[in-house]
């Protein structure tokens, strides 16, 4: 193994680290990030691991459709889908921070035409979803639909 290759238990540390800095970082200003996520709406997406049951928050960026927050399961590109992905299909009634305003929500996977109208406006206001779409094929990248609850 090189010096610049990790074992998975590696990155999967190295990933919590990130995201647990994103979402301090989220907290403390008011629901605004810098870094690559400087500029584009994020959202913490609260989530329940569906076979160990732990309790996880993780940043995504979002886009707002008609007052719902459809998110991307990319995983940067990545050729299998992210964890945070099965574990909302598992659990499927969660809760959201968006800016200073916490709310339940209830996910959807989108399919067919509405899945491609969504993923196409994202890919036009933010390009680095175009380039994640060719790194992870053959796998489409999922989109959820997180509509408010209750």
């Amino acid at each position: 193994m090189s010096e610049t290759t990790q074992d998975p238990a590696q990155q999967k540390a190295q990933m919590d680290r990130w995201n647990a800095a994103v979402v301090e970082e989220f907290r403390t200003r008011g629901g605004k990030v810098g870094g690559r996520f400087e500029g584009v709406p994020v959202v913490l997406v609260h989530h329940v691991g569906r076979r160990s049951g732990a309790e996880r928050v993780s940043p995504m960026v979002y886009q707002d459709v008609d007052g719902a927050l459809a998110v991307f399961a990319s995983k940067g590109g990545g050729p299998v889908h992210p964890d945070w992905y099965h574990n909302l299909l598992a659990h499927p009634g969660t809760t959201v921070e968006v800016g200073t305003e916490t709310f339940p929500v209830r996910v959807r996977e989108l399919t067919g035409e509405e899945r491609t109208a969504v993923w196409e406006k994202q890919k036009a206001l933010v390009p680095g979803f175009a380039e994640y779409e060719v790194t992870a094929a053959p796998r489409q990248i999922p989109v959820l639909l997180l509509e408010r609850a209750g």
